[in-house]
């Protein structure tokens, strides 16, 4: 819930209320928001939450375009960094999984 709130925060700031980076930076953010945004939907076992994030990608973009007073513009390329995000959060998720499961043995 809490990653849920942080990435309406984040998606959904008026652009006067982004702070000043370098460039690149807010590329980082949002590989790194749909990240957790993927691990700790997984580590709830929220069903199709994979398939949900990246519609919520696109849709984010397409509503930080249209919704008038946001003053951002949406950007195809924060939608690809944010599936790849997606599929960071999904290795990690994956590499816990397997690491709680301990090595295999063999008979």
């Amino acid at each position: 819930m809490t990653a849920a709130l942080l990435s309406v925060v984040v998606l959904f700031t008026p652009e006067s209320g982004v702070p000043n980076s370098p460039p690149g930076t807010d590329k980082v953010v949002h590989a790194v928001l749909f990240a957790l945004l993927a691990f700790t939907g997984l580590y709830a076992r929220i069903p199709r939450i994979l398939l949900a994030l990246v519609v919520y990608a696109g849709v984010s973009e397409v509503l930080q375009q249209v919704i008038t007073p946001l003053h951002r513009s949406g950007d195809v390329v924060d939608a690809l960094v944010d599936v790849l995000g997606i599929g960071l959060g999904w290795a990690i998720a994956a590499a816990v999984r397997s690491r709680r499961r301990g090595p295999r043995t063999t008979r």
